[in-house]
């Protein structure tokens, strides 16, 4: 069964999310979760009713604000640095954190290190798209990017979607300003040919308009853009949704209209919530982690806790592992040619 550590004080209004959620996951699955945080929480714990949940103690947090250092990193006593040693000693499956992202990438780099071949890890991001789903890499981990690094996102990304998300062959796409091949910036344009030789399904460059329209499943650009579409497609996304509710309640006759609407607005809000995945993928680091927003509720901790759920019960580590080590493989043959 898979065994989840849950970073206690990583959002922005914990621990009282986090403490919810473990309660109610180890309710859902019947499975032990783990917390990491001060032991001070446990009274807390006992307030709620845990069973099945541990609390590991990890005296320091941290926090939003913090700027990563060295020293910090080195105390290896921050929520963030417990968990990910107990799934770098085995004792648990994945890690999920809805705190710091930087600290998040930093935390992993130091505890878990890279996959053997990776460059740099990504943060992927799963979009609603039309009939179906899309896997964004990346989302934030790397904002300058070089076409290699690129490469590795698409081929991360496409084992995250074939073993967790279900699709056989995944399509990719290099997020770009145009879909001729020679459109886009000079980091697109030197991506594109390696993407093209690279054995994986290619489907070449793609704007909004492809990616949304569910042409690809897997969609590769460096962090700073991945990270700009993310919080721009979110913000669409609330603001769809609220004036879609104000509108709808402006009148007599429009609220008449909406009771009548009702499933097909309520399905349409779950596909725009984030909440749904409850958090994202670092692909690349050597052991399974899972980065969520710091305004998580107890729902959105829940359903990352699934998404690493599913993650573990796939087994994306040897898959991954798998592609970068094919990948080396291959540059060898090439090189030796």
């Amino acid at each position: 069964m898979p065994k989840i550590v849950l970073d206690a004080m990583g959002s922005d209004h914990y621990p009282d999310p986090e403490l919810s959620a473990a309660v109610e996951a180890a309710r859902l699955w019947g499975e032990e979760i783990i917390l990491t945080g001060p032991d001070t929480l446990a009274p807390k714990l006992a307030a709620l009713g845990a069973k099945n949940v541990r609390l590991v103690d990890a005296p320091e947090v941290f926090e939003m604000t913090d700027k990563i250092s060295p020293g910090m990193l080195k105390r290896a006593k921050n929520s963030m640095a417990v968990g990910m040693q107990l799934v770098k000693s085995g004792e648990a499956d994945a890690f999920v954190t809805m705190g710091n992202t930087g600290g998040a990438m930093a935390n992993a780099l130091v505890q878990l290190g890279r996959i053997r071949g990776v460059i740099r890890p990504a943060l992927t991001g799963i979009f609603p798209v039309k009939n179906g789903r899309c896997a964004v890499v990346d989302i934030g981990a790397n904002a300058e990017c070089k076409p290699e690094y690129l490469v590795q996102f698409a081929l991360m990304g496409s084992a995250y979607a074939d073993k967790v998300l279900g699709v056989k062959n995944p399509r990719v796409g290099l997020i770009s300003n145009g879909e001729e091949a020679g459109k886009g910036n000079d980091l697109v344009k030197a991506t594109h040919p390696l993407l093209a030789a690279s054995g994986l399904n290619f489907v070449g460059n793609i704007e909004g308009k492809e990616l949304f329209g569910g042409h690809a499943d897997v969609a590769v650009t460096d962090g700073f853009t991945g990270n700009v579409l993310l919080k721009s497609s979110e913000a669409i996304a609330r603001l769809l949704v609220d004036t879609l509710r104000e509108e709808l309640t402006s009148s007599l006759l429009t609220k008449i209209g909406a009771g009548l609407a009702r499933p097909a607005f309520g399905k349409l809000r779950k596909l725009l919530d984030p909440s749904e995945i409850g958090a994202a993928p670092l692909l690349g680091v050597d052991g399974l982690v899972f980065v969520g927003h710091g305004r998580s509720d107890t729902r959105a901790v829940v359903s990352a806790i699934r998404t690493a759920r599913q993650a573990v019960e796939s087994d994306l580590m040897v898959h991954l592992r798998a592609a970068i080590e094919k990948q080396a493989q291959s540059q060898k043959l090439e090189e030796s040619v």
